[in-house]
């Protein structure tokens, strides 16, 4: 039974491994490659809202990321998505308004705040977008994430009712960790889960 095991563990270590060095292989070229193309909005996908008692890095980076494409011309305004944090009761959406307004943000701003997951954030954004006219969004999140975040477009659809770019948020979460910190180690367990409910093909 003990080799069992052991061959069982060592395939989902290498199964991880595999799966993260995918992951890391497309936050960089995420990272060396912007969007190109102007877009009506940056969606900006939501993280832990708080952390040790103030804003999530990880999260307000992203939102820093969403302002630099507005402030650069590249999008007309932010959608942000994000539910309520169940480690903390904040409402992700709302903290990432706050943190735009406090960073000088005036632009338009549309919240989904119902969203506690990747999927539901595409999901519940999706209706949102198109009763605001959006037609092209570039999707903001941390580098690590967005290989998940592409797969999980184009299974839902979300790329046949918008044209949608992906911009990597270079946080000061990944900055300082890259894919050692905790979200980035997740990761691929993530995208196991998800193909294994079905939401990745």
């Amino acid at each position: 039974m003990r080799p069992v095991l052991w061959t069982v563990l060592l395939g989902g270590l290498l199964a991880y491994l595999a799966i993260a060095a995918i992951v890391w292989r497309r936050a960089a070229e995420t990272l060396d490659n912007p969007p190109r193309r102007a877009a009506d909005a940056a969606l900006i996908l939501g993280n832990r809202a708080y952390l040790r008692g103030k804003p999530n890095p990880c999260l307000t980076g992203r939102v820093d990321a969403g302002i630099a494409l507005a402030n650069a011309g590249r999008v007309k305004q932010l959608v942000l998505s994000g539910g309520v944090d169940k480690e903390d009761g904040r409402i992700e959406a709302e903290v990432m308004q706050q943190h735009a307004r406090a960073q000088g943000y005036a632009g338009p701003l549309l919240l989904e705040p119902a969203s506690t997951s990747t999927r539901l954030n595409l999901a519940l954004s999706r209706p949102l977008l198109q009763a605001a006219g959006i037609r092209s969004v570039i999707v903001v999140s941390e580098p690590y994430h967005l290989w998940r975040v592409e797969r999980l477009v184009r299974a839902a659809g979300f790329d046949k009712d918008f044209d949608v770019q992906y911009a990597a948020a270079s946080t000061r979460c990944w900055q300082r960790w890259g894919m050692v910190f905790k979200g980035a180690l997740r990761e691929p367990l993530a995208v196991v889960n998800n193909a294994f409910n079905g939401y990745l093909h």
